[in-house]
């Protein structure tokens, strides 16, 4: 019988690994707009200043549960956030670079997140951007704010 429910778990286990692989796409490197398995992953484009903007990232980046904000820089191309993000159960490290940068009259926000172990990331990495887009919006907006255009 324990032999029976042991084999039952193993196979259940086989069964949901190849699922799982099957449903996502076997990658480990996603940005907006630049990653065609993940089309509505979008850069985001803001009427208000780089500066604000680049505060509300930082702020979001500090606010999130198992996300650490590393570092910040300003140079021609805009502003540079560096962040960690760990994923819930394993822990393991996914890097998360935000950058915010004014362009023609608009704040531009694009998002990469990469993982660091592995090639698959079962969706990780672009759940790490939607949860923070989501959040940044939030931050700048509020409930029922003003929507990014």
């Amino acid at each position: 019988m324990r032999r029976t429910v042991v084999k039952v778990l193993l196979l259940a286990i086989v069964l949901a690994g190849a699922w799982a692989y099957t449903r996502w796409p076997v990658i480990n490197d996603v940005e907006t707009g630049k990653t065609p398995e993940y089309p509505d992953l979008k850069v985001r484009d803001y009427m208000t200043s780089e500066e604000k903007v680049a505060k509300a990232a930082r702020a979001t980046v500090e606010r999130l549960p198992r996300w650490s904000f590393v570092a910040q820089g300003k140079g021609p191309g805009g502003t540079e956030i560096q962040a960690v993000a760990a994923t819930r159960v394993w822990r393991f490290k996914d890097d998360v670079t935000i950058r915010v940068r004014r362009e023609g009259g608009r704040t531009r926000v694009s998002v990469r997140s990469k993982s660091r172990v592995g090639k698959a990331d079962f969706g990780q990495n672009a759940r790490n951007i939607q949860l923070f887009l989501h959040e940044l919006d939030q931050e700048l907006f509020g409930v029922g704010g003003s929507n990014p255009l």
